[in-house]
């Protein structure tokens, strides 16, 4: 019997449909029903490498881990990648497409959309239940046409539609029911309820905006939904995460230092190093330095990493690190960040803009050579002090050079990876979710004498999801819900 689906869009970005999606996956999950999540079309910078050998939204990857499934390329079928001046990287089904600008991209949609309806009957196939996620917003009247995102897909695939608002940014009412009435008719029909998202207070006092909703749209009410304050432990979807406020520390014994460069990519990298209570993590943006204090300096992935190299340097990060280092101070290098620490990067294809090369910081003794073939691959294997290590790469290039005589590990097919410099201070090394092994990142606090790992990150993610589910059970009409799909 085919699955059963449900769509979840909403009134703009970030009112909180991955999350939702998210907790509603764990809580079908648990109930025993087999859940697959999926999202036509992603724009995000944030990917994740799947059992399947390709990549997808981060946000896709942590909803199969809610719904305790394998995350699969058919999850999220189409995903861009913003770079600098190209456009976006365009990934079909998991693979690289093409490189497209806004126009072009629009140009593409009709051939994509074969891919989206291909995936979800894959989906549809070896699932209970297929829950669905829009992208930005439902009323993007002007962007309609060839949509297969938000109300295109769900029109074609005949599926309903939850409608999401998010209460914390003011002006829920308006969006909601401003929603139903810029969007076309047979559009809103498609729509069958609602839910406000992130309130906060006594929920009594806005019964009757949920009253006003419910009559000025004609769509059933299905949920007021407290504020999730434990989200912020889970891996943002996008760089909006990047501006949420740092936790309170009063016992951090060790500084990390992340300047925040304009094509950041996989910042999701550190998340455990940030639920570790020993852990101060300074985001750095232009305009600020570094801070002097620091024991730990991190460069991390970029979509565009000359590009970022040259905002790196405009921003005069370049010198904030060079005087780190001459301190004693360490600096780490990941995938992007690894190929800025080295003396050049050169793209001779002119894969991220025009063709040609730039200094990098010189801390590594390695050049790297942008190639148009990506690896995409899940890694495991030992560094070079004897611990295990595991995560992915995710990367354009090949990097070498004399300090990849003494690499970060040794990889389970005996390949060596990454490079480390003669002093042992600086590091680079492609390997993503470095971090979330708790073996890694317990090594990596102990050199600062910050002391081992304090939690576990698998059991904390998993712990909250848990959470989340609890959470929309008790605020959710999930039965409705589940009635309401087809």
């Amino acid at each position: 019997m085919p699955a059963r689906a449900l769509m979840f869009q909403g009134t703009g970005s970030d009112v909180g449909k991955s999350l939702i999606v998210a907790g509603l996956a764990r809580a079908l999950a648990n109930r025993g029903l087999e859940v697959r999540p999926f999202k036509p079309q992603n724009m995000s910078n944030n990917a994740a490498v799947t059992v399947d050998g390709g990549e997808i939204g981060r946000a896709q990857a942590l909803q199969a881990r809610a719904a305790r499934t394998p995350p699969s390329v058919h999850m999220n079928p189409v995903l861009l990648k913003p770079q600098s001046e190209v456009g976006a990287q365009v990934v079909v089904q998991g693979c690289v497409h093409g490189v497209a600008k806004a126009a072009a991209y629009q140009r593409m949609k009709p051939d994509l959309a074969r891919f989206v309806l291909d995936s979800y009957g894959h989906l549809k196939r070896e699932a209970d239940i297929v829950l669905v996620e829009g992208a930005g917003s439902a009323s993007e009247v002007n962007l309609r046409a060839n949509d297969f995102a938000n109300m295109g897909f769900a029109r074609a695939a005949d599926v309903p539609v939850a409608l999401i608002g998010d209460i914390d940014r003011g002006g829920v009412i308006a969006s909601l029911v401003g929603t139903k009435i810029v969007i076309d008719a047979s559009d809103a029909a498609q729509i069958r309820g609602f839910l406000v998202n992130k309130f906060r207070g006594d929920p009594t006092l806005f019964a009757e905006g949920m009253a006003t909703i419910a009559h000025a749209t004609g769509w059933e009410p299905l949920g007021l939904v407290p504020f999730f304050a434990d989200a912020r432990l889970l891996p943002a979807e996008d760089a909006l995460g990047l501006d949420r406020p740092p936790t309170a520390k009063t016992n951090a014994r060790i500084k990390i230092a992340v300047p925040i460069l304009p094509h950041i990519a996989n910042f999701d990298d550190l998340d455990p190093l940030e639920a570790e209570p020993a852990v101060d993590l300074v985001r750095v943006r232009p305009g600020d330095a570094l801070p002097g204090n620091a024991d730990l300096v991190i460069l991390l992935g970029a979509k565009a990493t000359i590009a970022d190299l040259a905002a790196l340097q405009n921003a005069g990060f370049h010198t904030d690190i060079a005087a780190h280092v001459r301190r004693g101070g360490r600096v780490l290098g990941l995938c992007g960040g690894y190929q800025m620490l080295g003396r050049t990067i050169r793209d001779p294809l002119g894969l991220e803009g025009s063709a040609g090369a730039a200094d990098g910081l010189g801390l590594l003794d390695v050049e790297t050579i942008l190639t148009d073939d990506k690896r995409l691959e899940r890694v495991q294997g030992l560094t070079n002090d004897g611990i295990p290590v595991s995560g992915y790469e995710m990367h354009m290039g090949l990097t070498e050079g004399p300090d990849r005589a003494r690499p970060f590990a040794r990889l389970s097919n005996g390949s060596a990876e990454g490079a480390v410099s003669p002093d042992g201070r600086v590091v680079g090394t492609y390997i993503h979710g470095l971090f979330a092994d708790d073996r890694q990142r317990s090594a990596w606090l102990l050199r600062f004498a910050a002391g081992g790992a304090a939690i576990s990150y698998d059991r904390l993610i998993d712990e909250t999801l848990d959470r989340l589910a609890a959470h929309l059970e008790a605020h959710i009409a999930i039965d409705r819900l589940l009635s309401l799909s087809r």
